[in-house]
């Protein structure tokens, strides 16, 4: 790899930590706080519930781009963003005062959308989804939500690419739905004219006049040379994390001593795994090629967390979260 590109891994590696570790720094908080939102974290009805939403979500994206409607798109993001991002300040200032940076982030995201805005209001609302949704899985329900939602990435990129066309149609709308990673200290994503080219998407129209992304199209992505920045979604940080959150928060491994966080060995080995996972995909984007993330991140954090459980001691009933069914 090019210098520009090991930055370009460590910086989005850092990302994946922040938002790690946000997630783990806020998980005491929200608990004490109360924002579990579900009256039993251990029924894995919820995962089924979460799943339903995003397939109903991405489909309603998918019409929202199709009839034009994208502005709707980017003012419910932005007021997502400041909504998630409320709940991470509120964990450390009082609720009012809490408000403040958290319409800030909003205001940026619309007057200023530069790549380091989206990058910052996406690593708020990482950590403030993973950490919320990390006291709301317990054990077996976070394990289902990742294997479900590695499979249907897999299946919505390589095989109905409807997914492809849902990253064409949020690229142009600079919202903190995907994580930029820019390889060169002068990039501006206000003055890249088709930012779609940087995560492997091809924006060229089809033949039908619609434009959408296929697996032929990412073939022919420009190369990591001829490149300035590519794109992670930021589900891909999310999702991951929200095991490791799950791990921190049900696990009945013993707690490390770490400060500040509430961390244990199956969270930890958790966190490893994903960085792992990431490690991979990253190969495979230098390339220049759109892939799927969630299999090589959520089957890493599934793997990571298993191991920890063991060196642990946890049973593997335990670890799997069976010991609430039996």
């Amino acid at each position: 790899m090019f210098p520009r590109e090991y930055r370009g891994v460590a910086f989005a590696v850092g990302l994946f930590l922040v938002v790690q570790l946000g997630a783990l720094a806020l998980v005491p908080e929200f608990t004490e706080s109360g924002y579990q939102p579900v009256e039993d974290p251990q029924n894995p009805a919820n995962s089924l519930v979460y799943i339903l939403a995003i397939v109903v979500m991405t489909g309603l994206m998918l019409a929202a781009f199709r009839y034009e409607f994208d502005w709707a798109i980017r003012l419910l993001i932005v007021g997502v963003s400041a909504w998630l991002s409320w709940y991470v300040f509120a964990a450390f200032a009082p609720p009012l005062l809490a408000a403040i940076p958290a319409v800030a982030v909003a205001v940026g995201l619309l007057v200023h959308p530069e790549w380091y805005v989206i990058d910052a209001a996406g690593v708020l609302m990482g950590a403030g989804a993973a950490g919320l949704f990390g006291i709301s899985f317990g054990i077996l329900p976070a394990l289902v939500l990742l294997s479900f939602l590695a499979v249907y990435d897999a299946i919505s990129v390589y095989g109905t690419e409807h997914m492809l066309s849902l990253a064409e149609g949020v690229m142009d709308l600079n919202i903190p739905v995907v994580l930029v990673i820019p390889l060169s200290l002068s990039y501006s994503l206000l003055d890249d004219d088709d930012p779609g080219d940087g995560d492997g998407v091809d924006d060229e129209p089809a033949d039908d006049g619609t434009d959408r992304g296929t697996a032929d199209d990412v073939g022919d992505a420009p190369d990591i040379e001829d490149r300035d920045a590519f794109f992670i979604g930021l589900g891909d940080a999310v999702i991951p994390a929200v095991m490791v959150a799950s791990a921190a928060t049900f696990s009945p491994a013993a707690a490390l001593s770490v400060p500040l966080l509430g961390l244990n060995l199956p969270a930890l080995f958790a966190m490893g795994g994903t960085l792992v996972g990431l490690l991979l995909l990253l190969r495979w984007v230098m390339k220049g090629r759109a892939h799927a993330g969630l299999p090589l991140l959520n089957g890493g954090a599934i793997g990571g967390y298993l191991i920890g459980s063991l060196l642990a001691g946890v049973s593997p009933v335990e670890a799997l979260g069976l010991s609430v069914v039996f």
